[in-house]
């Protein structure tokens, strides 16, 4: 075995983002289960060294916390761009230089942030990261993530040359392998250039003790007795500002009167609608999933307000992932909120406004659950929606049949990342630690 030390980037615990959340604590599980006595830094947002913790398979495994910014400020050690200097010049005692050297660099970009639609400072977060992890001759594996779409010639060339020099990159459904496969070219091996699926697929849930009486109470009787359970996340991102929202996606349906009208229609069905955050953010902020939740609830008329609570804002996406397990369907918005409810077994909807959605969709036998918002207008998407609850026994049973294999194909890739390092002895995937 070459090492037991990893680097973990694009997955910080600290944005508020339970999916990207998800995404650090899934590949940490995977991680831990092969490799009980790995040692793990996770680089996020703060200041400093710290501890975290992950509880997987009865076992509280700690790793470590460290920054790492895109920004001007260089006096900072936490600045990749200090960071990226200090690599060439040898390290300079950089904390961040220490924990990448000589251990293997994992990468994930957010889940979906390799490309350049989210603009040039988010790209040269992405970028920065791997020119880290290359300059330190670290094998950097990109983990399961969506690759482009690239506008910029420029941007695609670097994308190109970054999959190229990395050990090994990993697609999350079969449409973004295509474009891994695009980008890379001639350089393409089957070998190291893997299709896989989202790493939150192996993420454990983790119940969830202190809820609002309503909720928990619902949770605890999910039966249909009093009405079919329903969760529903609403995106803060396009509903809190629906003007902007909708000419940033091009979105051609109206989000907020396609959630009011199927939350307004599965209540006044006698459902239960738990209307469930998935970006956990401050009050007012333009991202904040609970914001859009309790507007939705507001507008609800008074006879239906009885039929509609909201979940609180959860911190771990464990916790969020305990919660969805227990509805009898689920709709989201946040892609990963729908791999919590697909993971679990959950019939699932979604309204998405990317492509990245889809092909994680299909990767279930679930594709004709999703409804896009920029191809049917508002009437449209109600109705798609309404049709996948109407679905829902058919969904469920296929689901069974085909999540095996996906959450077996979660073990599998990390199985197959660790050999390829050399962290794994080829017997040594059959002898996991117990999840």
């Amino acid at each position: 075995m070459q090492t037991e030390r990893f680097s973990v980037f694009g997955a910080a615990p600290d944005t508020g983002n339970l999916g990207v959340s998800a995404l650090c604590f899934g590949t940490l599980a995977a991680l831990y289960r092969r490799l009980p006595r790995a040692k793990a830094t996770v680089f996020d947002n703060g200041r400093g060294r710290r501890e975290g913790s992950l509880r997987v398979g009865g076992k509280t495994h700690a790793f470590e916390l460290l920054g790492a910014w895109h920004s001007r400020r260089y006096h900072r050690e936490e600045t990749l761009r200090r960071m990226l200097l200090s690599a060439r010049l040898g390290g300079l005692g950089n904390a961040g230089v220490a924990a990448v050297r000589g251990g293997v660099a994992f990468d994930v970009s957010g889940g979906d942030s390799f490309t350049d639609l989210y603009g040039p400072h988010r790209w040269g977060t992405v970028s920065l990261t791997k020119r880290l992890a290359l300059a330190l001759r670290a094998p950097l594996v990109l983990l399961p993530q969506t690759y482009g779409p690239f506008a910029s010639p420029a941007v695609r060339a670097e994308a190109a040359g970054l999959v190229r020099d990395a050990a090994m990159c990993w697609a999350r459904d079969e449409r973004s392998f295509e474009e891994l496969r695009s980008l890379l070219g001639a350089s393409f091996d089957p070998s190291r250039h893997r299709c896989g699926v989202d790493v939150a697929f192996g993420l454990e849930p983790e119940p969830v003790a202190n809820l609002p009486e309503r909720v928990r109470r619902w949770l605890e009787d999910p039966g249909e007795a009093d009405g079919p359970l329903i969760g529903f996340n609403v995106s803060g991102l396009i509903h809190n500002s629906p003007d902007e929202g909708r000419a940033q996606y091009g979105l051609k349906a109206s989000y907020c009167e396609v959630v009011r009208a199927l939350v307004e229609r599965f209540a006044g069905r006698g459902a239960r609608v738990v209307l469930m955050p998935h970006v956990v953010t401050p009050p007012g902020h333009f991202e904040s999933d609970l914001d859009a939740a309790e507007a939705v609830r507001r507008a609800m008329p008074s006879g239906l307000a009885e039929r509609v609570a909201v979940a609180p804002a959860l911190e771990r996406p464990g916790e969020a992932k305990w919660v969805i397990s227990r509805f009898g369907w689920f709709c989201g918005t946040r892609m990963h909120s729908t791999i919590a409810g697909l993971s679990s077994g959950v019939p699932t909807a979604a309204i998405a406004y990317s492509g990245k959605t889809l092909g994680v969709f299909e990767t279930c036998g679930q594709g004709q659950h999703v409804a896009d918002p920029r191809a049917l207008s508002t009437a449209e998407v109600i109705e798609a929606v309404a049709g996948s609850w109407d679905a829902r026994h058919q969904a469920r049973a296929s689901l069974a049949a085909r999540l095996p294999a996906v959450v077996g194909a979660a073990g599998d890739q990390m199985d197959a990342i660790l050999r390829h390092v050399g962290a794994l002895e080829p017997e040594a995937a059959t002898r996991r630690a117990p999840a």
